[in-house]
């Protein structure tokens, strides 16, 4: 009876001992399995951030070709264009080749001839335009030394002079922009005033007539005073009178025709009375408003005047400016470049 007693004692122990082990093994599979989970659960996350990433990659992807298509269509029309512009071109090309040259009607061939008149503002019009030349011994240089220095020097020296070649060319500027059926008159002055050219009045279209007055003005020599009353006096003995003037000069007249002795504001000008070689600004004021008091253009006459500079003469710009004003002309005072 013993023996079966035993028996049982053992058989609670093993069955005992069975079920502790079976408790350890169901927690070991439960951390497994839990973190079996937990490691699905990452995987899956990761699956899902592929998946958005890959998403991502293919929209783009798409947008790239979608760009690239643009863009070869968008070359495309340029090329087409850069074919058609090309066609033009050359069919333009091939029409100026096959255009014959047309000989130039320009009577007097000016190299600086073209939009210049617009920028300065002054145009050369009018039926009949008179030129006026002031060539006395300041219309070589703009320092007075310099003047002074070439006023003793030959003839030679003196037509060198760089404000004289500019005065030339100032001429040859004005006869290139004449209107065609105008009619121009050239007047150079100093002490004395005389026509240029072979008659007074001349059309714009005799080149003959133009290459005669530009040949007397290459003649003429900057020398003497500067005597405005004389080329005035010469442009009123023109029949019909001008409607436009152009005066080229440098500054206020020095010497004048009038009988000056008589008239209070010039007591103080011992020059103009015969006393004295040099003239004042102050003077030269007077005498030149009492020149177009005494032989100023007609009325109508449209005078524009072109001043160069010189040293020593600031009352010449408003002076000028006041009379081409108040005949709708302008005074123009150019740059050191022009023309």
């Amino acid at each position: 009876m013993s023996c079966g007693l035993g028996a049982v004692i053992l058989l609670f122990v093993l069955l005992k001992y069975d079920i502790g082990r079976r408790v350890d093994e169901e927690d070991n599979l439960s951390r497994e399995l839990a973190s079996l989970q937990l490691r699905e659960q990452q995987l899956n996350e990761k699956i899902k951030a592929v998946d958005k990433l890959s998403s991502d990659e293919e929209k783009l992807r798409r947008e790239l070709i979608e760009r690239i298509s643009k863009i070869n269509k968008e070359l495309e029309t340029i090329n087409q264009n850069l074919s058609s512009q090309e066609q033009k071109n050359q069919a333009l090309k091939e029409s100026i080749e096959a255009t014959p040259i047309k000989k130039s009607t320009d009577v007097v061939e000016d190299p600086s001839l073209g939009e210049e008149q617009y920028l300065l503002g002054l145009k050369v019009e009018g039926p009949r335009i008179a030129i006026l030349i002031d060539h006395s011994a300041s219309m070589t240089d703009v320092k007075l030394i310099d003047i002074i220095s070439r006023k003793t020097r030959s003839d030679p020296v003196k037509i060198k002079g760089p404000k004289w070649l500019r005065t030339k060319k100032i001429v040859r500027w004005l006869l290139a922009r004449l209107p065609d059926r105008a009619e121009v008159a050239v007047i150079a002055f100093n002490n004395k005033a005389r026509n240029l050219g072979p008659a007074q009045w001349v059309r714009a279209k005799d080149a003959n007539a133009l290459e005669k007055i530009i040949a007397d003005v290459d003649k003429l020599i900057p020398v003497g005073p500067t005597n405005l009353q004389e080329g005035l006096d010469q442009l009123s003995r023109l029949k019909p009178r001008a409607t436009n003037l152009y005066l080229i000069t440098d500054g206020l007249p020095t010497m004048g025709n009038s009988d000056y002795g008589g008239i209070f504001s010039f007591v103080t000008c011992s020059s103009l009375l015969g006393k004295s070689t040099s003239i004042s600004g102050e003077c030269r004021k007077e005498l030149y408003r009492q020149t177009l008091k005494d032989s100023g253009p007609s009325a109508g006459t449209t005078t524009n005047v072109i001043l160069l500079p010189i040293e020593g003469d600031p009352e010449a710009s408003p002076e000028y400016w006041s009379w081409t004003a108040a005949t709708g002309g302008l005074l123009i005072t150019p740059a050191e470049g022009w023309p």
